[in-house]
Order: C-alpha cells, then structure tokens, then sequence
C-alpha cells in the first residue's frame, strides 16, 4: 500500500523549548491516522510542519510523496485542513466562504459550482449557502470547514482537533458526516484529539506526549498492552490494600488518577470476590468502600505509558498562550 506521508526524526525548537522530538511515523493511503495526547503535547505543531505552517527544524516529512520544506506550494495544493480554531468570514454567505476558498486554490470556475453543491449537499447546509456564516451554530460552521476542505479535491485530509468546544451530540454528528465523507471521497485523513472516544474511530493511533511519540498501534491492539480487566477500588488504607494483595496473590497494583487503586487481571468478576475476602482477613482488615469492573479503554493506556490522565496534563490558559506566542515568533 502506498504512503501519504512519512515522517522520520521530525523535530521542532521554539527557542530552547523542544516542542516535537524526534518523531517518526507513516500514514497509508486511506488511513484514518490519529494523533492522541493532551493539550501542549506537540500534535498542532506536527500538524503545522506537516502543512507548511511552520518550518521542520531537524529530521524530514513527505505528505503525498513532496519534501515538506523543498515543495511547500505542492504540499498545499495537495492537502486540505481543518484548524482548530474557526477560520470562516463570519460576514459573508456559507456560499462566498467556498467561493472565495476556490479562487485561493485557482480552481476553474466550471467545476467549482458542481462541487460546491455537492458538499453542501453532503453536510446537509444545500438549503443555507446563502445565508450569513455569523447566524449558523458552532456545529454547521464546523461541517462548512469540512467541506470548504474539501472542496479542491485534497489527497489527505488534516483535522486539528475537528470537535473541541462542540457538545456531545454535535460532536457525534460531525463525525457521522467525516465518516461518510471518508468513504466517498476515498480519503486519508489525520486527526489530532484528546477525546478518548474519538481516536477509537482511528485505524491507527499515535500516543503522544511532551513532544515525544510513546506508542503507535491499532485501538485494539494498544488496549491489549493494559491486559485483562480493571478493577479499581477505593479503600480504607490502599497501600495496606496493595501489599496485602501483592504477598497473597503477586498481583501488581498502580494508583489511578484520582486518588483509587488499579488492578489489571483476567476474568475480573471471578476476582473481585476472592480479592474482598482476601482484603477483609488477617490482622489488619482493609475495607472496600467502592468497587468497579470494566474493559480496558484507551486512557488506561494513556495512563499507563505516560503516568498521568490527559485531564490532568491540559495546558492551562496561560500556557497555550505562551506557547502561541512562542510559535508566532518561531514560525521562521
């Protein structure tokens, strides 16, 4: 199968901060590529390298078989991208917004009204092209970036964080409409995100932290590297709790993220009762005051390879600023 992009050694310094370290992957052709990891930890500047925005300070990347840093101009022409923050002219129509976007990648006008109301089509905006951008909720200003994307016939989708600031329900809808899309359009696509439930719609994920990538595999096949069931459980004394349980039985416990205690084991229902008995007997009984059984997910394995939960590693509003006004002085 071939490429859309390779990546090796990629890195990038903003002054003596290294923001991307060394990074090395590859996306294949139709793959859904997704880049998992807290605010801060390198995706939007990976992404910005990989689209031109920002300049590669060590190692190389190739997006549809051109040089990033030799052929830029091919890069664009060849890519579309979603940012993360809105990019529309709010004062103009959701029709002037495609227009002008066609104009930007000289795109003949005999083929741009045909596409145009296609995609509108496809993200169920046909009946509002002409109406102003400004009276259209945060979800169909979002899905007209999605087709506004599209609209040169990109080979590689990029998407930086496509649904951060939607709720819940809009989020499902934008990715009901990128689904579809994918399969029409027979894309490949790049995400960033820090929502565990969309990176499960990837084929493959990158797990990604300070600037380093941790891991890289299928959803599948990263949660298997958990192993078994989780159990976590609130006690009376956890450290008592984990001894007790690693002289009994060997069994390796890890503290959660909020203050609970980790267990990873097969068959977890037929432990949790042998676990309460063991914890309730010898000298100095352990009380269970909470327990719960479920199957690995991919912030257990976030948690395990880096030590910490996303929540807790998210940039503050201070941070990302620094770090904006780091990358807009360093984007020479």
């Amino acid at each position: 199968m071939n490429k859309s992009i390779e990546v090796k050694d990629l890195g990038r310094k903003f002054g003596d901060f290294e923001a991307v370290k060394k990074v090395t992957f590859d996306v294949q052709e139709g793959e859904l590529f997704g880049f998992l990891g807290p605010n801060g930890a390198g995706k939007t500047t990976t992404i910005n390298m990989l689209c031109t925005l920002l300049k590669v300070t060590s190692g190389s990347a190739q997006v549809n078989g051109f040089d990033v840093a030799k052929y830029p101009d091919e890069v664009r022409q060849s890519i579309g991208l979603i940012f993360q923050d809105q990019s529309l002219d709010e004062q103009l129509t959701a029709w002037e917004n495609l227009t002008f976007h066609a104009m930007m990648y000289n795109m003949p006008k005999e083929q741009f009204g045909q596409r145009a109301e296609e995609l509108l089509g496809m993200v169920d905006l046909l009946d509002r092209k002409k109406d102003i951008v400004k009276t259209f909720s945060g979800g169909m200003k979002r899905r007209l970036e999605i087709a506004r994307g599209l609209l040169h016939h990109p080979k590689v989708l990029f998407l930086d964080e496509p649904t951060i600031g939607l709720d819940p329900q809009t989020r499902r809808y934008i990715w009901d409409y990128l689904t579809k899309l994918r399969l029409q359009e027979g894309l490949t696509m790049f995400l960033t995100t820090h929502y565990m439930d969309e990176a499960e719609n990837c084929d493959r994920i990158a797990i990604i932290d300070h600037g380093e990538i941790v891991a890289l595999d299928t959803p599948k096949a990263l949660k298997s590297r958990v192993g078994g069931d989780i159990v976590s459980l609130r006690t009376s004394d956890n450290a008592l709790a984990s001894r007790k349980l690693n002289e009994k039985r060997q069994i390796e416990t890890r503290n959660g993220p909020e203050g609970q205690l980790i267990v990873e084991i097969e068959n977890g229902d037929q432990f949790i009762p042998e676990m309460m008995t063991l914890l309730a007997n010898g000298n100095a009984p352990v009380n269970v005051q909470t327990v719960n059984l479920r199957r690995p997910t991919l912030e257990d394995v976030f948690i395990k390879l880096t030590g910490h939960a996303i929540r807790e590693e998210e940039a503050s509003a201070k941070d990302q600023l620094r770090m904006r006004s780091r990358m807009w002085r360093g984007r020479r």
